[in-house]
């Protein structure tokens, strides 16, 4: 399986050397889609294609600034249509990461 080129993808945040991050999960989302698609969870195609779709349908008004929100939702579609996790898994998850970040002081980091 060759390690596919993350910079062929459509308007990904990039700079001279890379992928470029505003914030840590972003990396850790980038990370977790290259991870999945290692371990041979989809093809990078269609990880690709799926990533597309969904900046397509964000509209011409999409600046790109939500780029790496489109990335975890397309990384949450495939997840569960590939049954790898259900949806009221993700749900469960993304609702104790808000309960622990509403609860961790400023500057700490945020623990489940």
């Amino acid at each position: 399986m060759t390690a596919p080129d993350p910079l062929t993808l459509p308007r990904l945040p990039r700079n001279a050397e890379g992928p470029v991050f505003a914030e840590p999960w972003q990396a850790q989302a980038f990370a977790l889609a290259l991870q999945l698609y290692a371990q041979g969870c989809f093809a990078w195609t269609e990880w690709a294609e799926a990533l597309s779709r969904r900046l397509t349908a964000a509209g011409p008004d999409d600046d790109g600034a939500r780029y790496y929100e489109h990335w975890l939702a397309t990384l949450e579609d495939l997840v569960t249509a590939k049954q790898l996790a259900a949806g009221a898994e993700l749900a469960a998850r993304k609702e104790a990461w808000a309960d622990a970040y509403r609860r961790t002081a400023h500057g700490r980091p945020v623990e489940l």
